[in-house]
């Protein structure tokens, strides 16, 4: 029952938080990338390596994964290694990367509850992981613009096959603005400003114009 005497300005638990989140970056390849077809790759790219860059600018823990990475699909995504260079490149057999040990005991190991996770192919790779830690307790936030299928179909389907159970569908904008969530954060307010100069679009443009009219305004 709604209580107004509890009204507070106060976040919900269920915002994401650099302290209660992890990210999970699966098998960004160029194998991968190839069968992509639910999008423009290109888009795919440059979200994924802005999510990846609020991941690093907030601290974020991070798990990086590949898939058969020397026989068949290749090495992580060049722009996203440069984001996490000194990071371990967690190489599975398994299509589901939640039945690879290395992998759950990294995201174990974090302590964290909320997995932000993103990937290639949608209907397989984030798919099956994201039911998986779902059913062991986790809550799953998928990153729909850094993520692709093989077609527009199988990347609706797969995300239509998670919401249906509890996995929350994100953009990685979201997600940076819900990190950063207060721009009073000066600690972190210029590493968002120069992510969103670089990955934003449109969004990006407005900054550098506003930056730009603000300063001169400034100088005079």
């Amino acid at each position: 029952m709604f209580d107004i005497t509890k009204v507070q300005a106060a976040p919900s638990g269920d915002l994401l938080t650099p302290d209660n989140a992890v990210m999970l970056f699966v098998d960004h390849q160029p194998q991968m990338f190839f069968g992509t077809g639910s999008g423009d790759r290109a888009a795919i790219i440059n979200s994924t390596v802005g999510l990846a860059k609020a991941a690093r600018a907030f601290e974020v823990p991070t798990v990086l994964t590949t898939v058969a990475a020397e026989s068949f699909s290749g090495p992580l995504l060049p722009q996203l290694a440069e984001v996490f260079p000194e990071h371990e490149v967690i190489d599975r057999t398994t299509m589901n990367a939640w039945e690879d040990e290395a992998l759950v005991a990294a995201v174990r190991a974090t302590g964290r509850k909320k997995i932000i996770l993103s990937g290639l192919w949608t209907e397989v790779c984030l798919v099956l992981p994201a039911l998986s830690a779902l059913e062991q307790g986790y809550e799953v936030y998928v990153v729909s613009d850094a993520s692709g299928g093989v077609s527009p179909a199988a990347h609706e389907h797969a995300l239509q096959r998670m919401i249906a159970v509890g996995v929350v569908p994100v953009t990685w904008v979201q997600v940076l603005l819900e990190l950063q969530r207060d721009w009073a954060r000066q600690e972190t307010y210029g590493a968002v400003m120069e992510i969103v100069k670089a990955h934003a679009g449109a969004y990006g443009l407005g900054v550098v114009y506003a930056q730009s009219v603000i300063g001169a305004h400034a100088a005079g």
